[in-house]
């Protein structure tokens, strides 16, 4: 019966053309450039009320928070925050628990593209309500998420195939990620690295069209302007006349590959920590560690003046890109404390993303780095900005595994061109250094953990280009249906690659035998030499049959047994695979 349903449901598809699929795109777009504005209305709604307690929608992460006049008692406020995601977490959607990116690739990989529509709902407010109340936590894994939750809906309702359904969750997704960070290409290029099962025109376009639409949605609320603003990159500060400054971004990507490892690690390390410490009490468990990053980001504003590691820390990245904060052991200072507010805050079970965090760790390190520079060539022209900016790229693309992404979303956030070089040495290498040292990334490992694993690699499928005549078997027998009948059963030592039978009538197939007849007949598919092996794979499944048959050059109709020419089954497939293995090494 199940396999009847499925057919069923394959059957009650149908295919979008590309006007309509297009179409669709701009509508998933628009959903994610205004869910995308709504989400960060409703993250200063949480915000101003819990910090300031006022009702107010104004907010810009840029810039730092006052003091809160709760005095002391601010320490509180992420505890709030806290019990309100659990409850929202336990009671509508486990789904939102976490940075969000995984359970879309979770959905796109194992459960073909369907995502529950409550997600994003649910996952919009739990992780206003973290970042709002202080929580540690980026406000682009759940956008993603959001966005990813509006285009499986909208594939489900309309019962799209699987393909255009994944990519619908891609340009959710993608168009999300354009619209919190005025990044279109950066968007598509996410996507691309982490999402996307399929790189081509019928996918590719879709998503591009999706992020360019949502970024302009945000451009046309918010005004076309970078995220960040560096008023030093006004003058370039990369000349070709000092290559030897290349090594010193080349030091800069070792530092960020080992500090992007610990940053992987970390997270998990505390998640592990707080389930097996304080196994099932959910509420009693997050509560404490939010408790603990009340305390720290309490402490830093009696320190500094500022709460710097509460939230998504975008006020202390435009200080360092400003470079208005210049103290080299006050940048690493809030580098380890931002990591451990943010292990505490995802560990413990808050909802929200690693991106925001993976930027600030980048700013304040590369900024820290720049300023060791100063110091130790102080004739040398030195931007602490640009190695900011290269920081910053280097920990998001090596930890999230988008080497491509972060580089041009980073170029984006900025618009300095001159930064492109030093940015790519030094994201080459600190993805080296991570990947030697931590084979998955943030997301996949979290993947992995569950026994879930994801590509580690885009690969040009050579396996579904190959066509139907190159797989084949020419090794099948012909018998009549008369004299089926009288075949004597095999013997024990028949090997299992004994020729496949093909029963006719006359001159037409009638059926098809795993070796010999009274194995019992199989169902088969009719395919011509020339087709891909992908549509002879689609076919087979679209048919659920055992065999393809494969005639020659002409209509698959002419079934003629004196126009067949081989027979494809598991057996060929699997040789196929093999074959095709030795393109990608060990």
């Amino acid at each position: 019966m199940t396999i009847l349903r499925q057919m069923v449901a394959q059957a009650s598809q149908r295919t979008l053309n590309r006007v309509w699929f297009s179409l669709l795109a701009v509508l998933i777009g628009v959903v994610a450039g205004f869910g995308a504005v709504a989400f960060r209305l409703l993250i200063a709604l949480f915000h101003n009320l819990f910090f300031l307690g006022r009702l107010s929608l104004t907010y810009d992460a840029n810039v730092h928070t006052p003091a809160s006049p709760w005095g002391p008692l601010v320490i509180l406020v992420p505890v709030v925050g806290a019990l309100g995601v659990v409850f929202l977490v336990r009671n509508f959607a486990p789904e939102a628990k976490g940075h969000g990116v995984p359970e879309v690739m979770d959905a796109i990989y194992y459960r073909k593209g369907i995502i529950r529509p409550v997600v994003g709902f649910v996952k919009s407010i739990a992780s206003a309500l973290s970042i709002g109340s202080g929580g540690s936590v980026g406000r682009e894994g759940p956008i993603i998420q959001i966005g990813s939750s509006f285009g499986s809906a909208v594939a489900q309702w309309i019962n799209v195939p699987a393909w255009q359904r994944i990519t619908m969750i891609a340009c959710g997704a993608g168009g999300g990620i354009a619209a919190t960070f005025n990044t279109p290409v950066g968007g598509v290029l996410f996507a691309v690295d982490i999402l996307m099962h399929e790189v081509s025109s019928r996918t590719l376009v879709p998503v591009a069209i999706s992020t360019a639409t949502a970024a302009y949605i945000t451009r046309w609320i918010y005004g076309d302007h970078p995220s960040f603003v560096i008023p030093a990159f006004e003058t370039p500060y990369f000349h070709f006349t000092k290559p030897y400054l290349l090594l010193a971004y080349v030091v800069l990507g070792l530092l960020i590959g080992l500090v992007s490892t610990v940053y992987i690690r970390s997270i998990y390390a505390f998640e592990d920590l707080f389930e097996k410490r304080i196994k099932g009490h959910d509420y009693l468990r997050h509560a404490l560690g939010m408790l603990l990053v009340g305390i720290l980001f309490y402490l830093v504003m009696l320190g500094t003046g500022h709460y710097h590691i509460q939230g998504v820390g975008y006020a202390t990245i435009q200080d360092v890109l400003g470079d208005k904060q210049r103290a080299i052991g006050l940048l690493l200072l809030l580098f380890v404390l931002k990591l451990l507010a943010t292990s505490l805050t995802l560990g413990s079970g808050a909802s929200g993303g690693v991106f925001s965090p993976a930027l600030f760790f980048g700013a304040t390190l590369g900024g820290a780095f720049g300023l060791l520079l100063e110091l130790i060539m102080p004739g040398t022209r030195i931007s602490v900005p640009g190695f900011a900016v290269a920081g910053m790229a280097g920990v998001v693309g090596s930890t999230t595994g988008a080497a491509m992404a972060a580089i041009v979303m980073i170029f984006e956030m900025t618009r300095d061109y001159d930064v492109i070089i030093p940015m790519t040495i030094t994201v080459a290498v600190s993805y080296g250094v991570r990947r030697s040292l931590s084979r998955r990334g943030i997301y996949s490992l979290k993947m992995a953990r569950r026994g879930h694993y994801m590509p580690e690699a885009l690969q040009a499928n050579f396996l579904f280009m190959r066509r139907a005549r190159d797989v084949m078997s020419e090794q099948f027998t012909l018998l009549s249906q008369a004299d089926s009948a009288m075949t004597p059963a095999p013997s024990a030592s028949e090997p299992a690659t004994s020729p496949t039978i093909v029963v006719t009538e006359g001159e037409q197939v009638v059926r098809v035998c795993p070796r010999q007849p009274f194995a019992g007949e199989c169902t088969w598919f009719a395919v011509s030499v020339n087709d891909s092996l992908f549509d002879v794979v689609a076919g087979m499944r679209a048919a659920n049959a055992h065999y393809a048959l494969v005639f020659h050059a002409g209509p698959v109709e002419d079934r003629r047994t004196t126009n067949l020419a081989g027979v494809i089954g598991k057996e060929q497939l699997a040789d196929a695979l093999v074959d095709t293995a030795d393109l990608f090494g060990d």
